[in-house]
């Protein structure tokens, strides 16, 4: 299993290389960041110099999305830092929830994520592509062997067949293990259906992970409490859907969406950061359930099972009191038990 770390670009950037330095030393492979142009800063920016200062570590956005820049901007600064780097990065693509609702805009619709991977994948590894209205163009700087891989973002039974369809790899944020069961299933469904084999597409579960020294409740508590935003997080995404398909829908499990019933707002301002007011409706069995909380054997347990249902990776959002903490004990302790 490849591990991961998932940073916000909150200065200064300084450290946000530090850490990323710190978990190439600890086991990582790769690095990521949110993408979202009001609350943090520019992340590609950042990417140039989180390359430049690790040898191996394999960087990507956690998400952008195709509304934020136009697609052959995406691309080429993708493919830019590819050829300075090597083939070191992936573009990990979604609706853009904070980026574009921050800037007062809707999310993407899940066509124009489709029309904006195949674009951003083609133009990225040297191809073609149509921008739209007949205008084709290509990188005539690309040098032979480039690869841009895309991996697409996905809750929703239409954009997890979109996903199993058309991208590279798949992204899940949570890791409960009925529902990464239940979405796996469907992303690779939709990929034999669509002719493709199912190994093609990656799949990467990312989640908080705070390792404490026991399993004493008061241990527990402060855990839970350092990840309880992620809770309200993925509830933005779960309130969409409820939207979309009603509260009680077959296309969409109960284990995703019943617990958004007592959510009431939500204020960006505190988005994906620990002691988020607007998270108070998140219980407990959530947060365990989406998280990865408590002693270091708990965390190689949920990470064997995780990987049995078929995860190749798990990205860790390190968004809580114990950053260095938490990737030296997955260095030293989660990370080599995993990996054998």
């Amino acid at each position: 299993m490849d591990f991961g770390l998932v940073l916000q670009t909150d200065p200064p950037a300084s450290r946000v290389i530090s850490l990323m330095r710190r978990a190439e030393r600890n086991g990582f492979s790769y690095g990521w960041t949110f993408d979202s142009a009001v609350l943090w800063q520019e992340p590609f920016v950042i990417y140039s110099q989180i390359l430049a200062n690790t040898t191996k570590l394999r960087v990507g956005s956690m998400v952008t999305n195709p509304g934020t820049r136009t697609w052959e901007v995406t691309a080429s600064t993708f493919a830019t830092l590819n050829d300075m780097f090597g083939n070191r990065t992936v573009c990990g693509i979604g609706r853009g929830d904070s980026a574009m609702r921050v800037a007062g805009r809707k999310p993407n619709t899940l066509a124009r994520i489709s029309d904006a991977m195949k674009v951003i994948r083609a133009l990225g590894s040297g191809q073609e592509a149509d921008l739209g209205g007949g205008t084709v163009v290509r990188f005539p700087w690309i040098k032979p062997g480039a690869v841009l891989p895309v991996w697409m973002a996905a809750y929703g039974p239409k954009a997890l067949k979109m996903t199993g369809e058309e991208a590279d790899g798949f992204i899940l944020q949570l890791s409960d293990l009925y529902l990464t069961e239940y979405m796996v299933k469907a992303v690779k469904d939709a990929a034999v259906a669509a002719g493709r084999d199912p190994a093609e597409v990656t799949v990467c579960v990312a989640a908080p992970a705070y390792v404490t020294e026991d399993d004493s409740p008061g241990a527990l508590a402060h855990a839970r409490e350092q990840c309880r935003w992620f809770g309200g997080m993925v509830g933005n995404h779960v309130a969409d859907l409820v939207s979309k398909y009603g509260e009680h829908s077959a296309a969409v499990p109960g284990e995703l969406t019943d617990y958004i019933k007592a959510r009431e707002g939500y204020d960006y301002s505190h988005h994906g950061r620990a002691g988020n007011p607007d998270t108070q409706f998140v219980p407990d069995e959530i947060v365990d359930r989406f998280c990865l909380i408590g002693p270091v054997e708990r965390h190689i347990e949920k990470l064997d099972a995780l990987r049995a249902l078929g995860v190749d990776q798990f990205a860790l959002y390190d968004m809580h009191d114990a950053q260095e903490a938490v990737i030296d004990a997955y260095g030293s302790r989660v990370i080599p038990a995993v990996n054998g």
